[in-house]
């Protein structure tokens, strides 16, 4: 369902979160955070996912706080970023036009991959990548992923975390090779991109959706939206 009078931000650089957000029938622009995740830790992958978030809605809200006078807020957008509605919304200009606006939501995500109890991020080298992958090989690894939506009108806000199982079969080194070669494993959590058709064969079970493996649970995206308004 499309939400008409809103203001959407896709708050990611991710690819496949913007595939997935389309393909969920919303319109909407985007921004980057541009932060140094390496610098916030957390005891537990659920806690750092969302803090990531939370850390990139910040550095969104503070490029729309220096651009506000400057420009306007389309009043045809969603803006969808990760962070506290309280982080948020000490940091939004409170303008006259915002008063105004109509509902203006923004989503903010991030993800890391858990094996063997050790949370991965994005590999820093094709070596890392490839060792990341090898250890996949013939088991098991899980991806968790935040989403958090803010109505920065209301000031109401919600995220919530989704963990998804991967089983693997064996996964041939040529194919490992393959991919590493290819670069694409460096820009996803834990080198992991079980979409890929190179890796699709060698994925035994899935416990869990697609879309979450990928980045953005269209579940919980859609249920934080509708309570968001």
């Amino acid at each position: 369902m499309i939400y008409y009078h809103l203001q959407i931000i896709l708050g990611s650089s991710s690819v496949a979160r913007r595939k997935i957000l389309s393909e969920m029938g919303y319109e909407f622009t985007k921004m980057t955070a541009d932060i140094d995740e390496k610098s916030i830790r957390k005891e537990t992958p659920e806690e750092l996912v969302m803090a990531l978030a939370e850390a990139k809605a910040n550095a969104i809200i503070s490029k729309l706080q220096t651009t506000s006078n400057q420009e306007r807020v389309d009043e045809s957008m969603i803006l969808i970023a990760a962070d506290t509605a309280e982080a948020i919304l000490q940091k939004l200009p409170v303008d006259d036009y915002l008063k105004d606006a109509e509902p203006t939501l923004l989503i903010t995500c991030d993800q890391v991959v858990v094996y063997d109890g050790v949370v991965r991020e994005k590999p820093s080298s094709k070596e890392e990548a490839q060792q990341f992958l090898k250890d996949y090989s013939g088991g098991h690894a899980a991806t968790v992923s935040s989403v958090l939506v803010t109505n920065l009108k209301t000031g109401f806000r919600k995220g919530e975390w989704d963990r998804v199982d991967i089983y693997f079969n064996e996964i041939p080194n040529e194919i490992i090779e393959k991919l590493v070669d290819e670069g694409v494993t460096l820009n996803v959590a834990g080198g992991l991109l079980i979409e890929h058709p190179s890796i699709l064969p060698f994925v035994r079970e899935v416990v869990g959706t697609t879309d979450s493996v990928m980045g953005l649970p269209k579940a919980v995206t859609e249920r934080l939206l509708k309570e968001a308004m």
